[in-house]
């Protein structure tokens, strides 16, 4: 029989041959690498059989898909050392995650683990890895599958998912690696050790073994408060013992820039228990830099053509009707409040408001393209298991922007709109960006096909006329468009999703927007809804772990720190400060009754940029000694060439 390779090529293989003798034909090294193969599109383990005319991809370990393959057959592992290690013990699910794995446990008498046994966990799952104990399919029906999983509650529970037993079994948690159709499939690695799983897996364990366990933490089963917790363990695995390395060290450089922790050690912003989960409150010198970047925001709009609005809180219940909110994002949206007058919610959005002050008066063609921008805060329930600082938060305020044109300014709005967003996420030091071009979810849209098809084709062109590489997230959109997302790598190369331009036909046609079109004739507007920094809360904790609180000159909440050597220097060590505020910079005097040495290692733990200190030559010759951050001291600087140097350090580049 024939058998095509992804490079077009053909080998001629005997018939009954399976995907591992593909990977043997084209060469011993390939066929001692491979993982799993790809057969017309579809994963298969390597033992699968061919038909003729099959096309034949070989996976090998450095892919993503073999990087998934490692992870989540590392968790099969995991969860066979558990049950081996904890007799009694049950599992639930565990599938491959970004840059590693998890598995869930019921342990007896609702046990839980510790880091012991997270040693123990390790020392074990090497002795099954060390063993090369193969990974053999089965497959049965929903009957026997049940019979197998007999004292595993949960696992039966999936399949019953599966047959329609029980509908509610699976919601919350995704079981799509765990079972799919009506024949139920799995891989056992020994007599004593059976999974249900779709796979595909490794040959054998032998091809594991760079992984580390990370942390145990509670999981309620099926995602759900009134079901039972269970205990996850946490996990990561790849292709290399470099790799792993290189991992670890990333997670270790990220824990000492957590923005939580440094926003503590900065007295930048702090998260009281009293205000409740999710909400933070500003520091003065949190506020200080919140305030920069806001100012410098609505400068940008305000050269770019924007028109400043401002909306309430909250809402009549109505208007998130009309907007389709309370049909597609009332999960994330706070309880309703009830009033004489009607229902009335927290909105967590701003667009329907903008969209009422569009429809105050007629419009014409003559003032589109109109754009909206607002600094809204907006409310959004988060479960309590999702909060993380600034990252994930439950009352924020986006830089929002909506834009009203017409159908032929759409593709010029977008294709202004990009340059607009990379020009100002390159002020704050952000130059590796990456483009995702979100398509409608056939589950979840409202509007026509033609529609979304058109809005979507803008953002592509828009997207291949800047010359810009993207992916498709197929399914990914809101329910109202298509958007383009511009995920920003930081300094230790992490991904973090900020600006979104989303092209909507849908809010017009809701709210029944129309303007006035060079014909006298009524026209809707096409809405582009666009948040370029995200949130400010959000972004401002990216910017803590992207500079690990180093933040640049001219966003640091002090920029220069003025310490006198003795009590006879304070007087020239203030004049310094007030001539510095007079040319417009944040300085401060740092003068105690602690050593000098003490002092200057306060202020650079403060991470000031400039730390200045003074002494008998300074004071006679209006010099200042210079400890800037990251650099060399430089003694004797004449005031007035260190502010120019300053001024100079302190702009904003990159927009």
């Amino acid at each position: 029989m024939q058998v095509r390779l992804p490079d077009g090529s053909e080998r001629e293989m005997s018939a009954g041959a399976t995907t591992l003798d593909v990977a043997a034909d084209i060469g011993p090294r390939l066929a001692k690498d491979a993982l799993i193969a790809v057969v017309d599109g579809e994963e298969t383990d390597l033992t699968t059989p061919l038909h003729d005319g099959a096309t034949v991809e070989i996976v090998t370990p450095g892919s993503d898909r073999g990087l998934h393959t490692i992870r989540h057959s590392t968790a099969h592992v995991l969860a066979q050392a558990v049950l081996e290690l904890w007799p009694g013990s049950t599992f639930a699910i565990g599938p491959a995650i970004e840059n590693g794995f998890y598995y869930d446990f019921s342990l007896p008498d609702s046990g839980t683990f510790s880091d012991d046994d997270l040693e123990k966990i390790d020392a074990k799952m090497r002795e099954i890895i060390k063993a090369r104990q193969p990974f053999v399919r089965s497959e049965m029906s929903a009957d026997d599958a049940l019979a197998l999983m007999d004292g595993h509650p949960y696992k039966q529970a999936i399949i019953r998912s599966v047959t329609g037993a029980d509908d509610a079994a699976a919601s919350g948690n995704d079981l799509s690696s765990e079972v799919s159709g009506d024949v139920i499939s799995f891989y056992r690695n020994t007599d004593d050790f059976v999974d249900m799983c779709v796979g595909p897996h490794v040959p054998h364990t032998g091809h594991l073994g760079h992984f580390a366990l990370q942390r145990v933490s509670g999981a309620y089963w099926r995602g759900r408060e009134d079901e039972p917790m269970l205990q996850r363990i946490y996990g990561t695995a790849w292709d290399s013992k470099k790799a792993l390395k290189q991992h670890l060290h990333t997670l270790e450089e990220a824990a000492k820039r957590d923005h939580r922790k440094l926003a503590t050690e900065l007295d930048l912003l702090s998260f009281p228990s009293q205000l409740g989960g999710g909400l933070a409150v500003w520091h003065p010198k949190g506020a200080i830099v919140r305030k920069l970047i806001e100012d410098y925001s609505r400068q940008r709009h305000q050269e770019g053509g924007y028109e400043f609005v401002y909306t309430p809180h909250l809402a009549n219940g109505k208007l998130f009707e009309t907007s389709g909110h309370l049909d597609f994002y009332a999960d994330g949206m706070y309880p309703p409040m009830e009033m004489d007058n009607g229902t009335y919610y927290m909105k967590p959005m701003n667009c329907p408001m903008h969209c009422l002050i569009f429809d105050n008066g007629q419009k014409s063609y003559r003032e589109l393209p109109m754009r909206f921008f607002e600094l809204g805060t907006v409310y959004r329930y988060e479960r309590a298991g999702t909060l993380h600082g600034l990252l994930r938060i439950r009352g924020f305020t986006q830089d929002d922007s909506h834009i009203f044109c017409t159908q032929d300014q759409l593709m010029e709005e977008i294709a202004g709109l990009l340059d607009f967003v990379l020009s100002i996420l390159r002020a704050f030091g952000f130059e590796d960006f990456t483009f995702n071009l979100s398509t409608k979810d056939p589950e979840k849209y409202v509007g026509s096909d033609d529609i979304w098809e058109m809005a979507t084709d803008a953002l592509q062109k828009a997207l291949e006329s800047h010359g810009l590489e993207y992916a498709v997230k197929d399914g990914d959109a809101a329910f109202y468009g298509p958007k383009i997302d511009i995920d920003v790598k930081d300094a230790i190369g992490r991904s973090w999703q900020l600006s979104t331009i989303q092209a909507d036909f849908q809010l017009p046609e809701r709210f029944e927007l129309e303007y006035v079109d060079q014909d006298g004739e009524r026209r809707r507007p096409i809405m582009l809804h666009r948040a370029l920094l995200g949130s400010v809360e959000r972004f401002f904790g990216v910017l803590i772990e992207h500079y690990a609180g180093n933040f640049p000159t001219w966003l640091a909440p002090i920029q220069v720190q003025v310490l006198p050597v003795s009590d006879s220097h304070r007087d020239y060590a203030a004049q310094v400060v007030d001539e510095l505020v007079a040319a417009g910079f944040r300085a401060e005097l740092l003068a105690s009754s602690d050593p000098l040495g003490k002092r200057i290692r306060n202020a650079k733990m403060a991470k000031t940029p400039h730390v200045l200190v003074v002494g008998d030559d300074d004071v006679a010759a209006n010099t200042v000694g210079d400890n800037p951050r990251g650099g060399e001291v430089e003694r004797g600087v004449g005031l007035d060439e260190f502010i120019i140097r300053l001024t100079e350090e302190a702009e904003v580049v990159g927009s």
